[in-house]
């Protein structure tokens, strides 16, 4: 320390530059930009870095032997984002990204002895580790019924196998002998989860088909949409929040993005200003518009609701399997397992004053904590109505709203650093 002190206005300037999937497209542009004479430019990145890119300069690696991998548990129905140790493949993709232009060397925060008896050959298939529900259900549409003997080429657990049967079961995708229904095999039209599909085939209900398909292609942008930077964080709070306004927690937030970026003329401008990333809206008006096309060959029409009620009763219809309610301890309590979850910090339901007492969420995600993701606020009468055959009226009991302190169900409040 005492020598870089000394060596001042010596030492060479620094340029740090991360790059991570949700950093906006042209920030994660800058890696690629010439570095300025007497300037070092240091690269920290995520898996994104590990492979198909090529930074010219680049001539040291670290490599520290560990990277967060996305696990799905079966039991729990909870998506994992877990440090883990990476593979040998893995670590020879990241030592590849040293040395492409010029020499290079790849430094490992690790012995040898890991890297030849601790560290697995290859990473563990994806299709071993994710929810199958999309999977299954497109076997079926193929007619391959007997899934426990396919031959895939890298088998999933059987575990998650009975469990994607289970609940497509309880969408009505599946009759009790595991044949695909007629709702099924127009669930099957889309390239998206179940759930969804079947949110927005119940759209026709209640008149929102063209609200489902939109929420829909910005649910598919994953946790892309808005923009944080930590030097403007109120600011993008703020703007958060005014989309917000009106109802329908995360989902009708999302609505309203995506129509009061329809109506700026899909401007990129638009986005800057309201802490949208542009890149996310292309995106999902590309997927809308695939869903719109797909809607027409199921015999949806594109109806349009003007209550945001309409909007949540189809979402919830899709999503009933994922129903929390408020305990007397402040907390949610998932219906059917009486398991503790958290409302998402960067979920616009996390600023409510009054929290509903029944909610409807998109995933659960484990960082620190088991937190929704997505929220929607719902009515027990709609669980009765729409999926009669999985819930029970003593599950449902106690549905008085209760008004709860600002911040309870939560664990991290405005301002916090959120989790990944």
């Amino acid at each position: 320390m005492t020598v870089s002190f000394r060596a001042g206005a010596r030492i060479k300037e620094l340029m740090i530059c991360p790059i991570y999937a949700s950093l906006p497209s042209e920030q994660q542009a800058k890696i690629f930009e010439p570095t300025p004479k007497d300037a070092r430019k240091v690269v920290i990145g995520t898996n994104i870095a590990e492979t198909s890119l090529t930074i010219d300069g680049i001539c040291y690696v670290i490599d520290t032997g560990f990277c967060k991998q996305k696990t799905y548990n079966p039991r729990s129905g909870i998506e994992s984002l877990i440090v883990t140790p990476i593979s040998q493949a893995q670590a020879a993709q990241r030592a590849g990204r040293a040395g492409r232009t010029q020499p290079g060397t790849c430094f490992r925060l690790y012995t040898k002895w890991s890297f030849a008896h601790e560290l697995e050959e290859n990473t563990i298939p994806e299709i071993q580790r994710t929810n199958m529900n999309s999977v299954v259900l497109m076997l079926k549409s193929l007619g391959i019924h007997d899934l426990l003997h396919f031959d895939f080429m890298d088998p999933p657990p059987a575990e998650m196998l009975i469990r994607a049967l289970e609940q497509l079961y309880a969408l009505g995708a599946l009759n009790d002998r595991g044949e695909l229904t007629k709702l099924g095999r127009r669930m099957a039209e889309f390239p998206c989860d179940p759930q969804l599909s079947k949110a927005i085939i119940l759209g026709d209900k209640y008149g929102c088909v063209s609200e489902c398909i939109i929420v829909g292609a910005m649910l598919n942008a994953g946790n892309a949409v808005y923009y944080r930077p930590k030097d403007r964080a109120v600011h993008a709070d703020n703007a958060r929040m005014n989309f917000a306004r009106g109802g329908g927690g995360d989902h009708g937030a999302l609505l309203r993005v995506y129509k009061q970026w329809a109506d700026a003329d899909m401007s990129t401008q638009w986005c800057f200003e309201n802490y949208i990333q542009a890149k996310s809206m292309v995106r999902a008006r590309d997927v809308r518009d695939q869903f719109a096309g797909l809607c027409e060959r199921v015999e949806l029409e594109l109806s349009e609701a003007s209550d945001v009620e309409a909007l949540s009763k189809a979402i919830c219809g899709g999503y009933f399997y994922n129903a929390a309610k408020l305990a007397s301890s402040g907390e949610y309590k998932t219906v059917k397992q009486m398991k503790t979850v958290y409302v998402h910090p960067s979920s616009v339901m996390a600023h409510e004053e009054v929290m509903p007492k029944w909610v409807c969420y998109h995933e659960l995600a484990f960082t620190s904590k088991e937190y929704m993701r997505n929220v929607l606020p719902i009515e027990p009468d709609w669980l009765c109505e729409i999926a009669p055959h999985y819930y029970q009226t003593s599950e449902l009991k106690d549905s008085r709203k209760q008004k709860m302190p600002k911040g309870a169900g939560l664990s991290a409040g405005r301002g916090q650093n959120l989790p990944t």
